[in-house]
């Protein structure tokens, strides 16, 4: 995949580009959230995005990382703008665990799916993200090969060009280097619902 027509939102100051991977250094206090429970509105995690013209698509990557602190993440994105987004990741709480999740923001309101795994000092993961026109299937694989569901959503606002890619984030006071590698992009592996 053609890693020159990617573009930032919320550039870190350290990053670089390799063949078909991806490195850089996350700045504390980053994140993406809007406003659900928790009340405050968050948009300066690092993204790094290629714009999507096609209503249905596969895009996949495989990110690894090492976290520093409670929150750091690296995953997928989608960015339509402040109030309309995805993401998911692998977020960091302890040694021994870890939340492998999903936000969706529609119309300026976030929420928050989870499920607990095994943590680690390095986290590895693939994920795997279909559209059909709206709607857009997650799915992830620790092993990179075997991919399982995290969940089907819809995005309110996604009815043309979307912005998809890769993004992380410190929420709190630290910083950490995200690897992302063997970007795919195409034919929607995604089968239409009979």
């Amino acid at each position: 995949m053609d890693l020159n027509k990617f573009f930032w939102i919320n550039e870190p100051e350290n990053h670089s580009f390799g063949e078909n991977a991806l490195i850089f250094e996350t700045e504390p206090g980053t994140d993406f959230w809007q406003r659900t429970y928790y009340g405050f509105q968050n948009d300066n995690a690092h993204a790094c995005v290629v714009q999507a013209d096609r209503p249905e698509f596969t895009f996949s990557v495989a990110s690894r990382y090492s976290p520093s602190q409670l929150f750091d993440q690296a995953g997928v994105v989608i960015y339509l703008d402040s109030e309309n987004w995805f993401k998911a990741s692998v977020e960091y709480e302890t040694a021994e665990i870890s939340k492998l999740g999903s936000v969706v923001t529609n119309l300026g309101f976030s929420d928050w799916a989870t499920a607990d795994i095994k943590g680690g000092q390095e986290i590895q993961m693939t994920y795997r993200l279909s559209r059909r026109k709206n709607d857009f299937l997650i799915e992830s694989a620790a092993d990179g090969k075997t991919f399982h569901q995290m969940r089907i959503f819809h995005l309110v606002k996604a009815d043309g060009p979307i912005q998809v890619g890769v993004y992380a984030c410190s929420p709190l006071q630290s910083s950490f280097k995200a690897q992302f590698e063997d970007f795919r992009f195409g034919e929607c592996v995604w089968e239409a619902y009979q």
